[in-house]
């Protein structure tokens, strides 16, 4: 059968909603009945007048995805007035939400769009994160927003996840006395680097449960006060040559120390200000 009917899917924004429920409904007759023509980012009543003039000419619906309310009211009255079928995809169901929550809907054009791109960016910043965690790739640090350094069991990775989930791309680097920081961490802007310390007797504790766990010997050397002494001692040294912040996790939880690294990158003056209002809530 040749396509003898358009489906025309408006919208205010991109369209896609408005074209997927088209194709969605045209799935349920026989293949190829229909043909569908999205058009996105519909302004003004004369587009809409012209859309009408254009479907007169065939057998047409409309299905559409307008919040705006001028416009959706000038799609029904010109509609109704050529005798096309329109159907209003959104609006009802938003005034079902509106009348049960009695909130008042924004009827802002793409915001479903703006929530998608949120996801990706969390995602992204998330498989950022796994990437150059623990220093695994130093050359990740120049693409880091923020790259976190300190001795093992300072919270770096859990640190990093977390802030990921802000949409903020963290790397981290071990400091460990025996293996000299990559050459890329000292071109990396200071205000972007944070340094995390803790308290030796604090931190036996932590490896030492956590070697237990392991079912490993919590006496070894790993867990040795002494050693983990030496550490934090060299891990300060490379932060002061650094020239980074400082921040004593000892007895902060997670969102505590987040929160309190955001607060420190965007009162830096060298601070991308533009980052910060995107990412401080």
């Amino acid at each position: 059968m040749t396509k003898s009917t358009i489906i025309y899917a408006l919208s205010d924004s991109i369209g896609e909603t408005a074209e997927m429920i088209a194709r969605a409904t045209a799935s349920q007759f026989e293949a190829d009945s229909f043909e569908i023509v999205r058009i996105p980012y519909i302004k003004t009543a004369e587009q809409i007048e012209k859309i009408i003039e254009e479907a007169t000419h065939r057998k047409s619906v409309i299905c559409h995805t307008l919040v705006n309310v001028e416009l959706r009211e000038a799609l029904f009255l010109q509609a109704e007035r050529s005798g096309i079928s329109a159907i209003d995809v959104m609006g009802p169901m938003i005034h079902a939400l509106q009348n049960v929550s009695g909130l008042v809907p924004r009827l802002k054009p793409g915001l479903i769009h703006k929530l998608d791109e949120d996801y990706f960016k969390r995602v992204e910043a998330v498989e950022f994160a796994v990437k150059y965690d623990d220093g695994k790739n130093p050359w990740g640090l120049l693409k880091a927003d923020v790259v976190l350094v300190g001795v093992s069991r300072t919270s770096k990775t859990p640190l990093s996840m977390y802030l990921a989930h802000k949409k903020i791309k963290v790397a981290n680097v071990p400091m460990v006395p025996e293996v000299a920081p990559p050459e890329q961490l000292f071109k990396v802007p200071t205000e972007r680097i944070i340094g995390l310390i803790i308290d030796p007797e604090k931190l036996n504790g932590i490896r030492a449960e956590r070697l237990t766990s392991m079912g490993l010997d919590p006496d070894s050397c790993y867990a040795d006060v002494q050693r983990i002494t030496q550490e934090v001692e060299y891990a300060k040294s490379i932060m002061e040559q650094l020239k980074c912040p400082i921040i004593d996790v000892s007895n902060k939880a997670i969102e505590e120390t987040a929160n309190r690294i955001m607060d420190i990158i965007c009162n830096n003056p060298a601070a991308d200000q533009g980052f910060c209002e995107m990412h401080v809530q």
